[in-house]
């Protein structure tokens, strides 16, 4: 059997400042930006450039209850984990372009580790694997 998870929904205030955000900031690709007429919303993919089929699903929120979770979709949990080939340049980049980042990088086991917030609050990992890590072998 093989499976994938191919989208995570991310609900955001207003598509355009998300896909700035992302598209402009992280450097991910926009995939697909699709008006859907029958429920008046947008079908908005991004996705990280060399990323293997996994995006983003940015999600506008339509009501009241969704509005509440922008910017705290895990509790205040680090939500997302944007591993990279070279951390040290995505890390300059980042910083360069204004992202905020909450912890500064350190080393762990597993890779080198900073965590950042998106355009809304949501708490990100930027990391760079160690090459023996299980989830590189999954991610190439």
């Amino acid at each position: 059997m093989k499976q994938n998870i191919v989208h995570i929904a991310l609900v955001v205030k207003d598509y355009d400042e998300a896909i700035d955000f992302y598209v402009n900031k992280l450097k991910f690709d926009l995939v697909e930006d699709t008006y859907q007429v029958e429920q008046n919303k947008r079908w908005v993919v991004v996705a990280p450039p060399g990323s293997n089929g996994m995006g983003l699903l940015l999600a506008k929120a339509s009501k009241p209850a969704q509005e509440a979770y922008i910017g705290n979709q895990a509790g205040g949990r680090v939500f997302l984990f944007l591993n990279t080939d070279d951390f040290w340049r995505d890390y300059q980049h980042m910083v360069s372009v204004g992202v905020n980042f909450i912890r500064e990088p350190a080393e762990q086991e597993y890779g080198t580790v900073a965590v950042f917030e998106d355009l809304y609050g949501n708490l990100w990992d930027l990391l760079q694997l160690k090459p023996d890590h299980p989830m590189v072998l999954r991610t190439v």
